[in-house]
């Protein structure tokens, strides 16, 4: 028996969309555009640099020392007479003076009459003397004549000899007086620069009363302490040079070594003879100093400063490991001149080396390189 026409007419329907939606899926699937490929994302470098190679030159080779500076000599002055007041004092601390110069007067009018009364004894045993000689000659001429005994002859002959010791004695004394008065100006025994004062106008002289310290000749040296191993290195006439407070470095040379070394602290003096200009510079007797001895010279593998960081108490370079990439490097250091560094391990000579920047790098970091530094 037939089905009912609506039944027939909703299977024919059914397969239609059947039909239509396989087209629309095989029409969706050849018409579809392949998606595009995610590219991976770039690497961005973490600085632009400037490299720079490391250099080879003869460095001079040092040795640290520190010491305090002081007088070549000081000369104590003191008054050679006592009990004299200071009339004047002519100088004062840090006032250069020649030798010979006078620096302070004593009183000197006790002294002037001692030295008076002993001129006027010079001038009385001479003529006590003309007078003996005069009778000594007289008494050998009537001795000849046979006027005059042997007794008498050799009488006048004692009296010529007593006076001329009597005129020797006179002028001892005289001399005497004369040096007493010569020590009544206080002189300069040498060229120097005073450099203490205890003189003061109405006060006494004492023995052994120092009035005046004088740096003989002007002349600075520095006492640098090395230690005994250090100072089988060194020898007289090595430069070296020490800096003062006030930033002035100061050139000497090595004068002598001390032939012993201190039992408690194991070190030795280093005697550094300084020029005349050194208290010009800034250089005083008494002052502390650090400075640098010069042993001779060496080869030394340097970099700029600024391509060496510190951290952590390390020195480390960044050194160009391959195509971008940079690599940290630990380094020795050594000497220093000026804004050079010396490496002295850890680094090859033919490296290729971040000039600076280094503080914002790491370990492995991409950089771009746009140039070579000067070495």
């Amino acid at each position: 028996m037939a089905l009912p026409a609506s039944r027939s007419t909703r299977r024919r329907l059914v397969v239609v969309i059947v039909v239509l939606i396989g087209a629309a899926a095989v029409w969706a699937l050849r018409g579809r555009t392949p998606a595009p490929e995610v590219a991976s994302p770039t690497v961005r470098p973490a600085l632009t640099v400037s490299l720079t190679t490391p250099q080879s030159a003869e460095w001079p080779q040092s040795l640290a020392a520190n010491g305090n500076v002081a007088a070549w000599q000081e000369a104590v002055i003191g008054a050679e007479i006592s009990n004299y007041r200071l009339t004047q004092v002519l100088v004062n601390v840090g006032d250069k003076v020649a030798k010979g110069q006078l620096l302070a007067r004593i009183a000197d009018d006790n002294v002037a009459a001692d030295l008076a009364q002993s001129t006027a004894s010079v001038a009385e045993a001479e003529a006590n003397l003309a007078e003996a000689r005069f009778n000594a000659e007289r008494a050998r001429q009537l001795r000849v004549a046979g006027f005059y005994s042997p007794q008498q002859a050799q009488q006048s002959q004692t009296a010529e000899q007593t006076a001329l010791a009597r005129l020797n004695a006179a002028n001892a004394r005289r001399q005497a007086d004369a040096v007493r008065m010569a020590q009544t100006q206080v002189r300069a025994p040498d060229d120097g620069i005073i450099s203490s004062r205890t003189a003061t106008v109405g006060s006494l002289t004492q023995p052994g009363q120092e009035l005046f310290r004088l740096i003989r000749g002007g002349r600075l040296e520095w006492r640098a302490e090395v230690t005994a191993g250090e100072l089988e290195r060194l020898k007289a006439g090595l430069p070296a040079t020490l800096a003062t407070p006030s930033g002035n470095r100061i050139t000497g040379r090595v004068r002598m070594l001390a032939p012993t070394v201190d039992v408690v602290t194991r070190n030795a003096l280093v005697y550094v003879d300084l020029p005349a200009s050194a208290i010009a510079d800034g250089a005083r007797a008494g002052m502390f100093a650090r400075g640098q001895i010069e042993i001779g010279s060496t080869r030394a593998l340097t970099l700029p400063q600024a391509a060496v960081v510190v951290r952590d108490g390390f020195a480390y370079v960044f050194v160009l490991a391959g195509g971008d990439k940079i690599a940290q490097t630990k380094v020795t250091l050594g000497r220093r001149i000026g804004d050079r560094v010396e490496i002295v391990d850890g680094l090859a000579a033919d490296a290729r080396v971040v000039a600076s920047g280094g503080g914002f790098l790491a370990d492995g970091d991409t950089v771009r390189v746009v140039g070579e530094a000067g070495s």
